[in-house]
């Protein structure tokens, strides 16, 4: 078979046509392959791309089913071409961060997320743009130069995880995984028509995922598919000896309700985030157009208030900064990353080598933490924004004692233009205010793409919020959205 597309097939198809027999796994390979050097120029999707890696894990994959392995034995998503965020360890490539910092670092164990996508006999295609250490909201702080977004390459595709948005957007790759510590994977997901989860937190193990903040971080995939996305946290979720985060529970199959009816599901419009100033009135009527479509397919929608969520952004940019500073303490000069050689001393060393190496938002987000964390400070700073982040999350708990599901913008606007926010941080931040607070709560959240505005033609995401490892929820209802919706997450031009 050879007039397939990986940029028109989800994952789960493209398996069931490689454990079929009706492609090669290396047929697979060879065309994710050239899709991205037709497409990577224009999009900077990737730090660093594995044709090597790709074409022998499709080679042992086909040996595997040459060999009688049937399609169960391989699982739904052998065959399908991933790739990784930059901020995930994989032997045999360079773990970044996108920082000057640890440019030339040499990952020298494996992410346990990532080996399980390599162990569901997955196609690993490279490591993907990012802000530089996972901190900003358009890709545009990464030290190798920004990412573009499919829909519009005069816009940016969100962050920090905006390469792995982009590359899925784009056709180059089936499925990647990103991270999420404020919005950094549902945000670019809204930004590039990407179906995008940041599960429960300790869902998934964060071992060989470089921090940002440990007691927000989370890694989950994107995808072009409900279905997609979750045979991905089918097969990296569960505990892990090396996380003391992640959580031992039952496994669990997230596709078990896709396509099931939605008749008597609870789902909660916040009244008093869809206030939020700056709120773009398309995206609001959007909130109200799924809301009745899902009403009408059997639905029971209600009304809410999450009076404290207001306070997330800046309970947000407190805390994470100054895990934030405690965490990147580690990037001295000394033991590894970016190091001068002239020195005079060893504070000198430490000096110029962090001077040299982090980025302007890297240092403002360390400075910010540590000023936070000082003497003096910590009690008026850390210790309330830990309170506000207490009362954020009771007031998750109240909700979901009455709903399923709790329906939001991911974003207040769609996508914006290159360099229109970078000199004013503060509306950068904005562009997260409807993801934080699930952050802070530990929440699950996926966003949806239900299609185009209007005004711009660029994506519209609807954020789901479930209760703590309610993912089975969430995924119900976005499959629904998916098929009232039926939007295509590559771009017409892409196909």
């Amino acid at each position: 078979m050879s007039n397939f597309s990986i940029a028109e097939l989800s994952a789960a198809e493209i398996s069931k046509l490689v454990t079929s027999k009706e492609v090669t796994a290396r047929e697979v390979a060879e065309q994710a392959i050239s899709r991205i050097d037709a497409h990577e120029k224009d999009i900077h999707a990737f730090n660093q791309i594995t044709p090597d890696m790709a074409l022998a894990a499709a080679d042992a994959l086909d040996e595997k089913i040459a060999g009688g392995a049937t399609a169960v034995e391989l699982g739904p998503l052998a065959g399908a071409p991933v790739a990784f965020k930059d901020n995930m360890n994989l032997v045999g490539t360079n773990t970044t961060c996108s920082s000057k910092m640890l440019e030339s670092y040499q990952s020298t164990y494996t992410c346990t997320a990532v080996q399980h996508l390599l162990d569901a006999n997955t196609l690993p295609l490279g490591k993907l743009n990012m802000d530089e250490f996972a901190f900003g909201s358009s890709t545009e702080n990464s030290a190798f130069g920004p990412t573009k977004n499919p829909w519009n390459t005069d816009c940016v595709p969100g962050g920090s995880s905006g390469g792995s948005a982009a590359a899925v957007a784009a056709g180059m790759v089936c499925a990647t995984l990103g991270s999420d510590t404020g919005g950094s994977i549902r945000q670019p997901g809204a930004f590039t028509g990407t179906v995008a989860c940041k599960p429960t937190y300790g869902r998934v193990s964060r071992y060989g995922c470089v921090a940002f903040a440990s007691s927000l971080d989370q890694i989950g995939p994107f995808t072009k598919t409900v279905e997609d996305n979750a045979l991905i946290l089918n097969a990296i979720c569960g505990k892990d000896d090396m996380d003391a985060t992640s959580v031992e529970r039952e496994p669990e199959d997230f596709t078990a309700h896709l396509g099931d009816d939605i008749t008597g599901m609870k789902i909660a419009l916040p009244t008093d985030m869809l206030e939020t100033q700056g709120l773009d009135p398309e995206i609001k009527a959007s909130i109200y157009e799924a809301a009745e479509k899902l009403a009408a397919a059997g639905a029971e929608i209600g009304e809410i208030s999450l009076p404290h969520a207001k306070y997330g952004l800046s309970a947000y940019y407190v805390v994470g900064p100054a895990e934030a500073s405690s965490n990147l303490a580690r990037f001295d000069g000394i033991r590894y990353g970016h190091r001068v050689e002239d020195a005079e001393d060893v504070l000198d060393l430490y000096m110029r080598s962090r001077a040299e190496g982090f980025g302007p938002e890297t240092i403002r987000r360390i400075m910010i933490g540590t000023y936070a964390l000082s003497a003096g400070y910590y009690d008026a700073y850390y210790g309330k924004a830990q309170k506000v982040r207490t009362v954020i999350k009771q007031d998750f708990d109240d909700a979901f004692k009455d709903f399923d599901i709790i329906l939001t913008p991911t974003t207040p606007t769609t996508s914006f233009k290159f360099g229109s926010k970078t000199t004013d941080p503060y509306a950068m931040y904005l562009s997260d205010v409807f993801t934080v607070a699930v952050n802070l709560a530990g929440n699950v959240g996926l966003s949806i793409p239900v299609g185009c505005a209007k005004a711009d033609n660029m994506p519209i995401g609807l954020q789901l919020i479930g209760d703590h490892f309610q993912e089975q929820k969430v995924f119900h209802v976005a499959h629904a959205l998916e098929d009232i919706y039926k939007f295509h997450s590559v771009p017409a031009n892409l196909k």
